[in-house]
C-alpha cells in the first residue's frame, strides 16, 4: 500500500516534455508508482492542477536560516524544495565558534550561530532543528580568507593558498557541490585571478562547481565575463554565473553580448552555466556598494532599506525620500548611516536592472533560476525572498509567455538538480526522492511587494519534502522533513 496517492494531477514531470494526467504513489519518501498506483493510506484529489518536482532555488543565502528559521516558510510556501546555499563567497562553514560569526558576512548569513567547525558539525547542527526543506552547500571564498588572513588586501602566500585548498577540500569531501565566490565582496575582492583559479582548481579535481558572484555586473560586465570563463578554463572546472545582470541604465542591454560571450564558450566545449532573478532590484548589505570618501549619488538616489539595526525607522523607506524629510544631504545620510553602530549591517534594496533583460536572460535557453534573497526577516527584505518561483510561473509563463510551463518547470527542477548533483531529484520519476509541488497554474502568483514583503504566494495548493507533506492549503505542516544534501551523493547522515 503507497503512503500517498496523488490522483488525477497534470503531471509535469521536470523533463520538459507536456503534461500528462497520471496517479503518482509515494511510498517511504520516495516516488514509487506513477499510473496505476493501488491503495493509498492518503489520498490527495489533485485534478485540475499541475503536479511538479519541488522547485530548486540555486542561489541562496540560507545558511543561517535553517539554524534560526527551520520552518523556511519563505521558500516552502512557494514550492521550493531545495536551496543551493554558501553563495557569493559567503558560507557557513569553514567556521571558528569562537570567533565573531558576522565579520564575513556582515549579516548576509544572519542566524548563524552553534559549535561547528565543518560541512558535516553544520549539517549536524541543521537537521537537530528539523529544517523543513533540503539544504545543498558551497563552500565560500570570503569566509575562507577571512578564517586564515589577517590582512584581506595581501596576496596570500603559499602556505594560505594551501590552507584554503585544504578547506576547500574538506568541505567538498563532506558532501559540499563546489567553491564560490563574491567578487565585489570583502574580502575577495582584493584577491587576483590566479588566487581564485588556485582555489578552483580543487572543485575542479572533484568535478564538483565554481559559482561567482563576478567581479563586476555594470560598467565592466563583459570583462568579468571574461574573467570568470578564464578561470573555469585554467582551473578545468564547471563555472556557475550567478544573477546574471547588467546593472545601471548605462550598462542595459549588455546582457546581449555577455550571453553571447557565454555561448560561445560553450560551443567550445566549456562547460558554463547561469542564473537569474525575475526582479528589476537587486538587493546586498549596503556599504559593499560605497566607498565613503567618495559616494555614488546616483545609486544613493536608488537604493531602499530594506534593513537597518541602526535606524529601525528607515526600513521600507528610499533614500531619498528618509533625506527630503529630514532635510539632509542624500550622500551625508548614506555616510550617517553605514558610520553608525552596526551599520555595516545594513542591507538595502537597490534599482539597478531593466526589465527587457530580465526577458532576453529568461528566454536563454538553459537560464536557471535563484531567488538570492537575504533572510533578515526583521526589516522588510526584497520580495523575491517570498516570491521568485511564483512570480516566474504566473507572470513570466502564465501572462507574459516567455517560456512554456514544461519548460519553466524543467528550468526550475532537472536542470538545476543535474548542474548541482541533486542526486535522484528534480523529476517525478519512479525512485526518485518524493520532492513534489502541486500547483493551480491558473491563479499561481507572487504575492509579495516592496511594501509587504512577507506575504505568501498565491496557487500553491501542497508541497511535500521527501514525501512527507510539509504545506497545504496555505498552513505549514511542521514535517522537518528536510535533508541536508551531499553532492551526486546520498543525504547526510549525522549517524555516519
Amino acid at each position: 500500500m503507497q503512503d500517498i496517492a496523488i490522483r488525477g494531477a497534470q503531471v509535469i514531470d521536470g523533463s520538459g516534455t507536456p503534461a500528462v494526467e497520471l496517479d503518482v504513489g509515494i511510498k517511504d519518501g520516495r516516488i514509487d508508482r506513477l499510473g496505476d498506483v493501488g491503495a493509498a493510506k492518503q489520498e490527495i484529489n489533485a485534478t485540475g492542477w499541475v503536479l511538479a518536482p519541488g522547485l530548486i532555488d540555486t542561489h541562496a543565502h540560507d545558511d543561517g536560516a535553517f539554524l534560526r528559521h527551520p520552518d523556511m516558510t519563505f521558500k516552502l510556501s512557494q514550492g521550493v524544495t531545495t536551496v543551493v546555499s554558501g553563495n557569493c563567497g559567503f558560507s557557513a562553514v569553514p567556521a571558528d565558534p569562537e570567533a565573531d560569526r558576522r565579520q564575513a558576512s556582515g549579516g548576509i548569513l544572519s542566524g548563524l550561530q552553534g559549535d561547528f567547525r565543518d560541512l558535516a558539525g553544520y549539517f549536524d547542527a541543521v537537521l537537530k532543528g528539523a529544517p523543513a526543506i533540503n539544504n545543498m552547500m558551497l563552500v565560500g571564498h570570503n569566509t575562507i580568507r577571512s578564517l586564515v588572513m589577517d590582512d584581506p588586501k595581501a596576496t596570500p602566500t603559499a602556505a594560505q593558498i594551501r590552507e584554503m585548498q585544504n578547506h576547500i577540500a574538506t568541505a567538498l569531501q563532506q558532501g559540499a557541490c563546489g567553491f564560490s565566490t563574491g567578487l565585489i565582496y570583502h574580502s575577495g575582492r582584493y584577491s587576483q585571478t590566479d588566487e581564485i583559479i588556485a582555489l578552483a582548481e580543487v572543485a575542479g579535481q572533484a568535478d564538483a562547481l565554481y559559482t561567482t558572484h563576478m567581479r563586476n555586473e555594470g560598467d565592466h560586465l563583459l570583462t568579468a565575463v571574461e574573467e570568470a570563463l578564464t578561470i573555469g578554463q585554467e582551473a578545468q572546472v564547471h563555472t556557475h554565473i550567478s544573477h546574471h545582470k547588467a546593472a545601471g541604465t548605462q550598462n542595459w542591454g549588455k546582457v546581449v553580448p555577455s550571453l553571447a560571450r557565454i555561448d560561445q564558450a560553450i560551443s567550445r566545449g566549456q562547460a558554463v552555466s547561469v542564473d537569474v532573478y525575475p526582479y528589476t532590484a537587486g538587493s546586498g548589505r549596503m556599504i559593499e556598494y560605497f566607498n565613503l570618501d567618495r559616494i555614488n549619488r546616483d545609486l544613493a538616489e536608488v537604493i531602499r532599506i530594506a534593513s537597518c539595526p541602526a535606524f529601525r525607522q528607515y526600513e521600507g523607506k528610499m533614500l531619498k525620500d528618509i533625506a527630503t524629510a529630514e532635510h539632509i544631504d542624500i550622500t551625508d545620510l548614506v555616510r550617517n548611516i553605514l558610520t553608525a553602530p552596526r551599520g555595516e549591517a545594513t542591507i538595502c534594496i537597490h534599482f539597478i536592472i531593466d526589465e527587457e533583460d530580465i526577458v532576453h536572460n529568461l528566454k536563454w535557453p538553459n537560464m536557471m533560476v535563484g531567488s538570492d534573497g537575504i533572510p533578515d526577516l526583521r526589516g522588510k527584505p526584497h520580495p523575491r525572498l517570498y516570491g521568485t518561483f511564483a512570480k516566474i510561473l504566473g507572470h513570466y509563463v502564465r501572462d507574459q509567455g516567455v517560456m512554456t510551463l514544461p519548460e519553466a518547470v524543467r528550468r526550475m527542477t532537472s536542470l538545476p538538480a543535474a548542474t548541482f548533483g541533486l542526486a535522484e531529484r528534480g523529476m517525478i520519476k519512479a525512485g526518485f526522492h518524493a520532492d513534489l509541488v502541486l500547483f493551480n497554474p491558473d491563479t499561481v502568483n507572487d504575492t509579495a511587494t516592496y511594501d509587504d514583503p512577507q506575504r505568501l504566494a498565491a496557487g500553491i495548493e501542497t508541497v511535500l519534502v521527501n514525501g512527507q507533506i510539509a504545506f497545504t492549503q496555505s498552513q505549514h505542516c511542521h514535517a522537518g522533513s528536510g535533508q541536508m544534501l551531499r553532492y551526486r551523493r546520498a543525504a547526510h547522515d549525522p549517524l555516519r
